[in-house]
Parts: C-alpha cells; structure tokens; sequence
C-alpha cells in the first residue's frame, strides 16, 4: 500500500494591526486575524498537516503559531520566507502602498522607490520553497507566509510572467500544490470567512 499523498499548502497570514509607528515585519495579526487563523486551523483543509515553516515575521509566527497548535506540531522558521522587502519606504498610506504595488509588480526587474525587485524575491521564495519541499516533513507541509511572494511562487510554479493579476484578494488566503514537484493544485482560497 503506498503511503498517501501530502500537499504543499501556501498560507498568507490574516488581518493585522496596522501601526505605522512599527516596522512592518513586527505587526501583529488582529482579532479578526486571530480569529479566521483559528477556523482554517480547525478546518478540513489543515486537517492533515503536520509539518509547518513560518517566514521570521511576527505575523507570519503568530499565524502558524495558532496553526501548528491545532495540529498537534512545531514550527521551523526561514527567513527567506518573508515578504517582499519594503524597509525603504516603511509603512505607507493605503492607496500610495497599492500605487507602488502595482509598479512593483508591473516591472519586475526594477527597483521601486528601493523596494527589493519583484524579480529577486521570486528567486528567494522559489528557493526557499523548493528546499524546504526536499526535506522530510510529516503530512501536509504548511509555509505560512505572505501574499506578495505568494502570488510571485504561484507565478513561478506557473510558468508564467509576473503579473499582479496572480496577488491574493485580500489578506489571508492559501493554495495547494503537489509535493515535492510543486505543481500547483488550486488558485488562492480565503482561509476562512470574513466576518
């Protein structure tokens, strides 16, 4: 009998606190974020989980936290996981951020007000991703991360061109692929409903 097939299972962390006075790699999930996290924890979709990683930022950790507590398991952390780096321009305003999200993704290979380019944290999550699917792991392998390098993977299991069109909706979301070719199963899926 061959022994069943697990997934990769890619997850955005949920709402956080937004505070402008703290970097945004130590932001906090919210209540509502808090709340979703633990209806996916406790759904069918993370019913078979057993191994999690977890990019190093906060919410990211705390969001696998509550997963990985669910399922009975421990996290590993990778920074390579984390979101697409911002620290140039730090937090902004809601509709500059989607303004130089857009160009971000839009041109790829450049630099957008100092961010890392589109193109670099593709190939940093491409590998992170693909290392950490070569390694041993219990059951479904869950990466709790972020929705832009998210949407850049999904791209890249795709083969296709970088494009915002492949972003999650809104925060937290997941998709599926196969492990360990990453062959992706499933475009992104509200990790729970919003209240």
């Amino acid at each position: 009998m061959s022994p069943p097939v697990s997934r990769l299972i890619f997850i955005t962390h949920p709402e956080v606190v937004l505070d402008p006075e703290t970097p945004v790699e130590r932001w906090h999930l919210s209540e509502a974020g808090i709340a979703r996290m633990r209806a996916f924890a406790r759904g069918p979709e993370a019913a078979a989980i057993g191994t999690v990683w977890s990019s190093a930022e906060t919410k990211a950790i705390e969001a696998a936290g509550l997963l990985a507590a669910a399922r009975g398991c421990g996290i590993a952390v990778d920074p390579r996981l984390g979101e697409n780096d911002r620290s140039a321009t730090g937090f902004l305003p809601p509709a500059e951020f989607e303004r130089t999200a857009d160009a971000f993704f839009a041109r790829p290979e450049d630099s957008i007000r100092g961010w890392e380019r589109a193109s670099d944290a593709q190939a940093r999550i491409l590998a992170a991703v693909t290392a950490i699917a070569a390694r041993p792991h219990a059951g479904d392998l869950a990466i709790v991360a972020h929705g832009a390098v998210g949407a850049l993977l999904l791209c890249a299991l795709r083969r296709q061109a970088i494009s915002r069109s492949m972003d999650q909706p809104f925060q937290g979301h997941f998709w599926t692929a196969t492990l360990p070719d990453l062959v992706p199963l499933s475009g992104w899926i509200p990790v729970a409903p919003r209240g």
